[in-house]
């Protein structure tokens, strides 16, 4: 991360991963998970993504 390397990535993660997961908490207002256990977490984020 200290490296110019790892903070020319790092800058890079703001304008490509940040808002994606922004969004998906604002509009969809999903702040957590509603299930437990990984396999059912991860239906439960592939309906997600898919609506």
């Amino acid at each position: 991360m200290d490296s110019p390397k790892g903070k020319e990535t790092y800058s890079h993660r703001m304008s490509v991963v940040e808002p994606v997961f922004g969004n998906i908490g604002t509009t969809k207002r999903l702040n957590r998970f509603s299930l437990r256990g990984k396999k059912k977490v991860q239906g439960q984020w592939q309906l997600i993504l898919r609506s």
